[in-house]
């Protein structure tokens, strides 16, 4: 067997190979949290790769702090050129690099089965190379200067924490870390500028760390003049990184929609969701019908941007089309109309309209003129509970609805005593079957008893 330095060079290529084989499982499997169920987008790819890097890096670390310190053993303080010296470290590069190129294209491949809306962003991938040879260039420095057996160990920890920690920290810190942000909305789209800024930032360092350990072990002036120049390059890449302005609120794209029942408009990545969505909305656009909140059209909006519903439109948020999504967004969009009530007994009330709404069967609620109320507004029909919403939609919206709107709540209760206890129990009288023929906006709701 050929030994390279001390170390064999078959084992070395076994390694490599076992390493790029994890290498691909752990990030193919981080890669796939990271998509947003059911999107079919470019953008949504570019996110999981970069995403991957959160546990494919820190392996990266301590396979390359692994090889450093055998390398180091083995060398046993002999003299060094640049070129010897930058050899193993450029290898395990390479190989740590096959493994996301695998990975990318197993999910490129997916992408090519589906039409994708948007295209692949070159700069976003570039941002992922990189971040994952500075990951590389770390464990390799940690196993050269520690060279113990725990080191590889504690190099892969140690990415793992710091990086994290950056991409949790400030708004300024997470963008030295390689990552896109999450959870990123697909309305925002990704800033190419900002991609190709991150990658002179991790191209810079990475080759300042290199350089700069070479220069150390070799001794070479004009080795470490080429590092300083690479702490120029990422000084630089930092500088505009910080300096690229926060992205806008939404990008105007081109609405993928279904037209029949109602129209249902969302993001073309999220296409395959309009007809669950059109199910969804369709029976509550019938109960809204005539109303104030009437609408006609579904549109998907931007995850931080708050639903106003208006004449005709319904905004609503789908963040992925995981299972319940359309359910989800049905009810956070009912909730939109009228906010939660501070006092119990009006959010009582508020809640009977919210369940039909919903297509819910009527809370009776703990108080007896909840129970009342409930039972009073089953009696009315449809038409009628729509032209009910469309005389009190104001009431509804601001927390005013009280027993006067539901029949005028339950008569006195009458008492009558038990054999073993004196308690009391309410006699309701019967709800009338609905409202008196005349539907004129100047009728009272105690009128309907």
């Amino acid at each position: 067997m050929r030994e390279h330095a001390g170390v064999a060079r078959e084992e070395l290529k076994q390694s490599a190979a076992v390493t790029v084989a994890v290498l691909l499982a752990l990030g193919l499997a981080a890669a796939w949290s990271v998509l947003i169920p059911g999107v079919d987008a470019w953008d949504n790819i570019v996110a999981a790769v970069i995403g991957s890097l959160r546990l494919t890096g820190p392996v990266a670390a301590a396979f390359a702090a692994w090889v450093a310190l055998r390398k180091r053993r083995a060398l046993r303080r002999r003299a060094l050129t640049p070129w010897r010296a930058l050899k193993a470290p450029l290898a395990i590069i390479v190989v740590v690099l096959g493994s996301f190129a695998a990975t990318v294209l197993v999910l490129a491949v997916k992408t090519v089965l589906t039409e994708q809306s948007g295209r692949l962003s070159l700069p976003g991938l570039g941002v992922g190379v990189a971040g994952l040879a500075l990951y590389s260039v770390i464990g390799w420095i940690a196993g050269w200067a520690l060279p113990r057996a725990v080191t590889p160990p504690m190099a892969g920890l140690g990415c793992y924490g710091l990086f994290t920690w950056l991409a949790e920290g400030q708004s300024w810190a997470d963008r030295l870390a390689p990552g896109t942000g999450e959870p990123y909305d697909l309305f925002q789209g990704f800033s190419g500028a900002a991609f190709f800024d991150q990658t002179i930032w991790l191209v810079g360092v990475t080759a300042a760390l290199l350089l700069g350990w070479a220069a150390m072990v070799t001794r070479q002036a004009l080795v470490l003049a080429c590092a300083l120049l690479a702490v120029l390059a990422a000084g630089l890449g930092v500088a505009r990184l910080l300096a690229e302005p926060e992205p806008a609120a939404a990008q105007d794209i081109a609405y993928s929609c279904q037209d029949w029942p109602i129209t249902v408009c969302v993001h073309p990545g999220m296409r395959a969701g309009l007809t669950e969505l059109g199910a969804a909305f369709t029976p509550i656009a019938s109960r809204l019908a005539g109303t104030p909140a009437a609408f006609t059209r579904v549109e998907q909006r931007p995850l931080d941007e708050q639903l106003k519903p208006f004449a005709g439109l319904a905004p609503i948020h789908v963040p992925d089309l995981s299972a319940g999504f359309a359910d989800e967004s049905a009810s956070e969009y009912l909730e939109s109309l009228a906010a939660r009530c501070p006092d119990t007994t009006a959010d009582g009330y508020r809640e009977i309209v919210m369940a039909w709404l919903r297509g819910e069967p009527l809370p009776g609620g703990p108080l007896p003129e909840h129970q009342y109320a409930a039972a009073w507004f089953s009696g009315l029909s449809e038409h009628q509970r729509r032209e009910w919403l469309r005389m009190f939609y104001s009431d509804f919206q601001s927390c005013r609805l009280s027993s006067t709107h539901f029949g005028g709540g339950p008569a006195q209760a009458a008492t009558r005593p038990t054999p073993s206890a004196s308690q009391v129990y309410p006699v309701y009288p019967q709800p009338t079957a609905g409202p008196p023929p005349s539907w004129g906006p100047e009728m009272s709701p105690k009128g309907w008893q």
